[in-house]
This record gives structure tokens, sequence and C-alpha cells, in this order.
């Protein structure tokens, strides 16, 4: 049994028994216990709210239109809040992208870790302080005694994201979703971050997802990828695979748009044309048909399936 299966996950905007818009149309993967995973698109393909629904955070008016999320097992699509209280934050934890949002700015570091351990475990204070500052000790924090009293503002960005890894390591879950872990960091730290991500998840055994757009970082973490664009996944495979030998028009697309790839002479980035439909406007065939160089007639007409191609699954016609 797989740690977690999404299966024909929809998700839509609006009101379910009247006028709504959908933004993720029926995607299905899986995450094994200890195994990588990165969702990787454009902003608007639909990843974050794809990581949301499976800890049922999806702000109104966003609802599950169909499908099912399986954890160990249960239907998380089908307990109740105080169910999904005893899983969220505890056997599922989320690391949001801002930490200066996730934090509370009027609150020590100590306190808000604290907060959390007592939310889960049936410890005692002075317990709980030590799982925290052993949990600061974890994403190398100097002198974690002290840093338990500071506020959010009395660290750098790097610093911050830490004690957010941190906090969602402090109760031992079995799967971290990281939703753009890395915005807003320069590039040094963005590559300490991930690094630091991939050994405690070795050491500690969880599974990740990791949601980005940027497929050169997710690259150096996952063993899965999932390349999502406009609330489809039309390439899922090897994270090997996938970056060597992209079989998808928008995967390519992806890769030739990465620093590394820019024009030698100009030292212009490669982009790909247009921009990603809105959820009013996706086509009724391939959603990346007006964007793509290798199009063809069926790709307007009617929308391919997921399907073996190679060694990946891949959703076009053009093969």
């Amino acid at each position: 049994m797989k740690l977690l299966e999404v299966k024909e996950l929809s998700i839509a905007f609006g009101k379910p028994e009247g006028n709504h818009l959908t933004a993720v149309d029926a995607i299905s993967f899986s995450v094994d216990k200890g195994e990588r995973l990165g969702i990787v698109g454009e902003s608007g393909a639909g990843k974050s709210i794809t990581g949301f629904s499976i800890l049922n955070l999806l702000a109104k008016p966003g609802f599950i239109a169909g499908g099912n999320i399986f954890f160990k097992g249960r239907d998380l699509t089908k307990l109740s809040e105080d169910e999904m209280r005893t899983i969220r934050g505890n056997e599922i934890s989320m690391i949001f992208q801002d930490p200066m949002v996730t934090l509370n700015p009027v609150l020590t570091i100590g306190e808000q870790i604290i907060e959390v351990i007592l939310a889960h475990k049936d410890v005692s204070y002075d317990v709980a302080r030590t799982m925290a500052i052993d949990a600061l000790r974890k994403v190398y924090i100097p002198s974690p005694e002290q840093r338990l009293q500071q506020y959010p503002h009395e660290f750098s960005g790097g610093m911050r994201q830490r004690i957010i890894i941190a906090i969602a390591l402090v109760t031992s879950p079995q799967l971290i979703i990281a939703d753009e872990p890395t915005t807003a960091l320069d590039v040094t730290i963005q590559a300490e971050i991930m690094q630091l991500l991939l050994h405690l998840c070795e050491v500690e055994k969880m599974s990740l997802i990791l949601v980005t757009h940027d497929l050169g970082v997710v690259s150096q973490v996952t063993q899965q990828i999932a390349v999502m664009y406009a609330g489809t996944i039309v390439e899922m495979g090897a994270t090997e695979s996938i970056v060597l030998n992209p079989s998808h028009p928008y995967t390519k697309g992806l890769l030739n748009s990465l620093p590394e790839k820019a024009d030698k002479k100009t030292g212009r980035l490669h982009q790909i044309s247009g921009t990603m439909p809105s959820l009013a406007e996706i086509p009724k065939g391939c959603p990346f048909y007006d964007r793509c160089g290798v199009r063809e007639d069926i790709c307007k007409k009617k929308r391919p399936l997921l399907e073996k191609y190679n060694d990946v699954l891949m959703a076009c016609f053009v093969r």
C-alpha cells in the first residue's frame, strides 16, 4: 500500500451545485514511504492547491469536486475537520513559501514551536521545550537555547526558512509537503535549504512532495516528477528520465528556460511563447495547444490522455 494515493482528484472554485471553474482536472499520483516527488509547472498550473487539498486547506470558494486522497488507506476527503486535525501538522506537515507570513511576528520562535508540539503530543512543557531545541539543532541553527527566545524579525530569510522546516519536522511526520520552500531566497541559500531538506528526509525516513516552478531545483532532490499544466499532469516519471530525456513539449520548454540553457552569445533566456490559459478559457483539446510548436489538428479537438511513452507517462498525441 502506498503512503499517499491521489486518484482522479479535481478541484474547483465557485458553487458546488452551481457555476464553478475547474482548477485541477482529474489528476492521479502516488507517493511511497520514503519517496520524494516533485510537482512542477508555471504559476497557475494547480501545483499549490493540489498540496493544500491533501491537508484540506482549500480556502473558499475552492472545494474538492471529485476524486479521492488516500493516506495510509484512509480517504482524507471523507474525514471531519476534527479528524483532519489529528493528521494535519502531525502525520502530514506543510512548509509554506513565505516564512515571514507563516511565522507570527509577536511570538517568540520557542513559543511557536512548543505550541505545535503541545497540540499534537501528550508531553509536558519542559519536554516540549527540549524537543523544540532539538528541532532547531537538526536544521543547524546555532545556539538553539538562546534562539528560542528570539522573534522572527531577528533572523535572516534563510534562517527563518530553517525554522519553518524545524516546525514541520518537530512532530516526526511521515509526509512533508513543501510549497516553493526557497521563494525569495538567493541562489546560495536556496541550495543550502534544498540540501537540508534532502538530508533530513533521508535521515528521518520521511516522504516529500516538493511543489516548485524550478525543474533545476526539483532535479536535485526528488526521485519522481509530475509536470502540471493548466490543472492537468502532462508528464510523469522518474526524475532522471524527465530531466535528461523530456518527452512532452511543455517539459522541454521548462528545461530550455533554465539559466544554464541561455543563449551563449546574447545571454538571453529561452521562453515558452504565450501564457497559460485562465480557468475560464482552458481549451477543449490539449490545454497546451496555443503555445505548442509541434501541435497537430487532433490536438485542438481532443484532449490527450496520460499514457505510457518510453519510460514515462505523457499526455501528448505527437510522439
